[in-house]
């Protein structure tokens, strides 16, 4: 758990780098990076749900569950800064951005979950590991998508608004 604590921060760290480098830009890298507190409600909920308590497996499926959630956001983004590059208006590239990312991201996390779901109802030698991991990833997915779909578009309509009024 001591080396987890810091391989946590540091891999968030890490990712934001990566996020800045490759938006150029804090605000984009920073609201994309709040994907990863709705991740980790889902994965702690999901860990309430059933029965499970936070060990190493559960702390370790949430650095996949982070790299995940922060895809998922980052093909949204891009795709509606793509919009936004080619001339479309701020709610119309939001939209068509959505419109266009979601199949993509929902089939992100069905296709993980289906795959998780073995693990999840695993009984055998080996279960008390893969479960906690499991519920992390799945729990954490379904509220991550969510906010990827439902909250980042509104975060971003926010923070466009801001950055044209300075």
């Amino acid at each position: 758990m001591n080396r987890l604590m810091l391989i946590v921060p540091v891999t968030v760290v890490i990712i934001f780098f990566l996020l800045f480098t490759t938006f150029n830009d804090l605000r984009y890298a920073s609201l994309i990076l709040m994907a990863l507190p709705f991740a980790m409600i889902g994965g702690i909920l999901a860990l309430l749900l059933s029965g499970q308590y936070l060990s190493v497996p559960a702390s370790v499926g949430f650095i996949p569950l982070f790299g995940v959630a922060v895809l998922n956001s980052m093909v949204l983004i891009s795709a509606i800064n793509e919009l936004r590059t080619e001339g479309t208006d701020l709610h119309e590239a939001i939209t068509a951005g959505c419109e266009r990312r979601l199949r993509p991201a929902l089939m992100t996390a069905l296709v993980a979950i289906l795959g998780l779901a073995p693990m999840l109802i695993a009984t055998g030698p080996g279960s008390e590991v893969q479960k906690p991991l499991a519920a992390v990833m799945a729990g954490g997915l379904i509220t991550s998508t969510f906010m990827t779909l439902l909250v980042l578009p509104v975060l971003y309509r926010r923070f466009e608004v801001k950055k044209s009024e300075s």
